[in-house]
């Protein structure tokens, strides 16, 4: 089973409750890893999307622990040290589960709303990204 061909997310640019829809389409998929392209993709700047999978693996009475991550990258133009020259570099952001086998889907999801509450508060994610306050 895989991630659909063709995936849209629904996204709040200004943090205001309006969505803009953007379409990602799968460019590659080799073994545990897939990658989607962006509508701003292009072979010279990146707007891609990355899934990971790790299957869980017994220990003893353990069941074993599924990992997943996915990996968002979006190539942006900033000015050099020298203050003249342009440089293209990646803006990444991941993020990861390690869900125990046999932890509900339910509780899964009460982790992934905590996580979207951190990353939609702009004070701490600003705090944290912009002025590396930790």
């Amino acid at each position: 089973m895989a991630i659909a061909n063709d995936i849209t997310l629904n996204v709040d640019y200004l943090n205001d409750g309006n969505t803009t829809a953007e379409a990602y389409e799968n460019e590659d998929r080799t073994g545990n890893r897939s990658t989607y392209a962006g509508p701003n993709h292009a072979l010279d700047a990146r707007d891609q999307i990355n899934f990971y999978r790790s299957y869980p693996t017994k220990n003893g009475n353990f069941k074993g622990v599924a990992k997943t991550a996915f990996k968002l990258t979006f190539d942006h133009t900033v000015t050099g040290v020298d203050g003249v020259a342009s440089l293209t570099a990646p803006v990444i952001c991941e993020v990861s589960f390690s869900v125990p086998v046999g932890v509900s889907a339910a509780d899964v999801l009460k982790v992934r709303q905590r996580a979207l509450a951190l990353l939609d508060n702009d004070v701490i994610m600003e705090d944290l990204n912009m002025k590396l306050m930790v």
